[in-house]
């Protein structure tokens, strides 16, 4: 399975890039912000994730800097 996201500003452009997908047989559909925001933030974790132990409080006071 091959994956694309599109992003742009003009609706009826993307309307019309979802409607010739649609029409290609490609599955297609509009992402509510909550789901874009979702997946950035699973990306996010994913590339943070080392499965090594971080103590928390150096991790906390890394944060404070």
């Amino acid at each position: 399975m091959q994956t694309a996201i599109l992003n742009t500003d003009s609706t009826p452009n993307l309307k019309l890039v979802i409607e010739l997908a649609k029409k290609l047989g490609i599955k297609a559909r509009i992402l509510t912000d909550e789901e874009f925001e979702e997946i950035g933030l699973a990306n996010a974790i994913k590339k943070g994730a080392t499965g090594e132990y971080v103590e928390t409080k150096s991790f906390v006071k890394g944060l404070r800097k």
